[in-house]
């Protein structure tokens, strides 16, 4: 909640341990680049301590803002039960859109709704080099 004062958060939620959030990473982060210079905190949530999501996102850490869940408190407080996850939480704390697995429309629509809440350009998913769509692994480990 604490990040929430300012800013709505864009949060790419992963799973280190999995195939399938490896498979989504540069995708990932090019959606959260596309809304950088917006009023949204772009950040990624990573379901691991600190060493393993370092070790897991390599130089990505560098480039975004990168929260620990090890006990997956924030995965079950966004009601997710697939990862990878987008998801766009308000200010208030709301959920207010979410995509999990890897389903490229479903993706877009929260890009849409961080492009609305922000008044921002959205993005058309998927693009050349993305994956194909794939359902993901549970989030509650």
């Amino acid at each position: 909640m604490e990040w929430l004062t300012t800013f709505h958060l864009a949060s790419v939620v992963l799973d280190p341990y999995t195939n399938e959030s490896s498979w989504i990473l540069r995708t990932a982060s090019r959606v959260l680049e596309e809304f950088r210079g917006c009023d949204v905190r772009i950040n990624m949530v990573v379901t691991a301590g600190a060493d393993d999501t370092a070790r897991f996102l390599g130089p990505l850490t560098d480039r975004f803002l990168v929260f620990c869940d090890p006990e997956r408190k924030v995965v079950r407080a966004m009601g997710l039960e697939t990862l990878p996850a987008f998801v766009l939480t308000r200010v208030d704390g709301v959920v207010d859109a979410a995509a999990e697995g890897w389903d490229p429309d479903a993706w877009e629509k929260v890009a849409d709704a961080i492009a609305t809440i922000t008044k921002w350009s959205s993005i058309e998913l998927p693009a050349p080099g993305d994956p194909v769509a794939f359902r993901g692994s549970p989030a509650l480990g």
